[in-house]
């Protein structure tokens, strides 16, 4: 948007910070919340702070940085608006988690470190930020953020001195981060419709496990080489002699990986589907259902119930989830498996819509990248960047609304 256009929205715009800044006490960092958010909005090759103070008629670098970097606000007061605002107006579909990449140079920046970077397909020097987003067909925003501190951090006290890293914050997988941020979603009384992730969290058997033990509907992506039992199957009790730990209940019959189970219900098996439509009109493919158990792995938790953990009581028997696999028409074998926890009876059809939703993530990153700005920060600190993360949440969230239902923007 130019200039012109971010002041025909003035008005409404400061309503709509007024009510998601409401939790800062002190009128100047809700005036100087208000001139971020509309830096962030005016079209630049750059929204770092001095560009952005340099495009507004009541820019002030020096007290920008002073609000972004140093100012103690808390941003999960401004989230938590921003979440419960957004929910009540997409009404989502599917809460959908990812992860986005920031390429960085240096290593003084808080969380960089050489690691897979998404953004350059390859590794490199980067932050890595987890997200959820509250999602349906038409309308997504980001609803939480986490900043993944990589290994090299944890025991390295000068780096994390300078950065501000929290004394109580360490290296914490990517998964467990997704699962805390779902879990402070819920705590604010935000209720999680289906959650959506892509096989970097979906094929992790713990991130599976403890979102059933949250009693969360989950459709996630999985790679075709993970192994599983039939649906049918039921392990065997095997004799305790009393030495040693209790051995776990044993499956007679060869785990197969998820691309034999599917190759196994042969095409005959797989229906045309057909999910959203596109540029190119409907989107459709071909796909299937079966009842699996996922081997590998048993969850920490669980292995010490079979041992016979007093608090805790496991029969041994692997949970049933349902594999959903797609296989082209044009393709030779399977290309693509999810695995769920809905109910087996739950339709094809809607299986393949909310395990295909995951597209609007990328959707929200590109916007919040090359329209606001998400990737520019250019400050190092900890309290910089999730604040800075948090006024790109703010100003995604107002241009959602206003180019969705502009009477959303006015409060009831």
């Amino acid at each position: 948007m130019d200039l012109g256009d971010v002041e025909r929205l003035r008005e409404e715009l400061a309503a709509f910070v007024g009510e998601m800044f409401g939790s800062l006490s002190r009128a100047d960092q809700r005036r100087q919340g208000d001139c971020y958010v509309r830096g962030l909005m005016v079209d630049g090759r750059r929204k770092s702070i001095v560009p952005m103070a340099e495009r507004l008629p009541d820019g002030n670098a020096q007290a920008l940085q002073q609000f972004v970097a140093d100012s103690p606000w808390d941003h999960q007061r401004v989230l938590r608006r921003v979440a419960e605002r957004m929910c009540a107006a997409i009404d989502p579909r599917v809460w959908v988690v990812d992860d986005t990449s920031f390429p960085k140079c240096g290593r003084a920046s808080v969380g960089v470190a050489r690691q897979y970077c998404g953004a350059l397909g390859k590794r490199a020097n980067c932050q890595v930020g987890v997200s959820v987003h509250a999602a349906t067909d038409a309308m997504s925003c980001p609803l939480q953020w986490r900043l993944f501190l990589p290994e090299e951090w944890t025991d390295d006290p000068v780096r994390r001195s300078r950065a501000g890293v929290p004394d109580d914050v360490g290296h914490v997988e990517k998964w467990r981060l997704a699962l805390d941020a779902i879990d402070t979603l819920s705590g604010w009384g935000l209720v999680p419709p289906v959650i959506v992730a892509d096989a970097g969290y979906g094929q992790i058997g713990g991130f599976r496990h403890e979102l059933a033990a949250r009693d969360l509907d989950f459709v996630v992506a999985v790679r075709g080489d993970e192994i599983a039992h039939t649906g049918d199957a039921l392990p065997s009790t095997i004799a305790y002699s009393g030495l040693g730990p209790r051995p776990l209940p044993r499956y007679r019959d060869r785990a197969r990986s998820l691309l034999e189970h599917a190759v196994a219900a042969g095409r005959e098996a797989f229906v045309e589907v057909g999910w959203r439509r596109g540029s190119r009109g409907t989107m459709r493919s071909r796909f299937a259902t079966t009842a699996v158990r996922p081997a590998g792995k048993v969850p920490a938790r669980l292995a010490r119930a079979a041992a016979g953990d007093a608090d805790i009581a496991w029969d041994g028997v692997l949970p049933v989830f349902t594999l959903l696999t797609e296989w082209p028409a044009d393709a030779d074998a399977p290309t693509d498996h999810w695995l769920t926890n809905l109910p087996q009876d739950t339709p094809v059809a809607e299986l393949v819509r909310l395990a295909k939703m995951r597209w609007r993530i990328e959707h929200d990153y590109r916007e919040l990248k090359h329209g606001l700005g998400l990737d520019h920060y250019e400050g190092r600190t900890w309290r910089g960047w999730h604040h800075h993360v948090t006024l790109v949440t703010a100003a995604h969230a107002f241009l959602t609304l206003h180019r969705t239902d502009p009477k959303a923007l006015t409060p009831a």
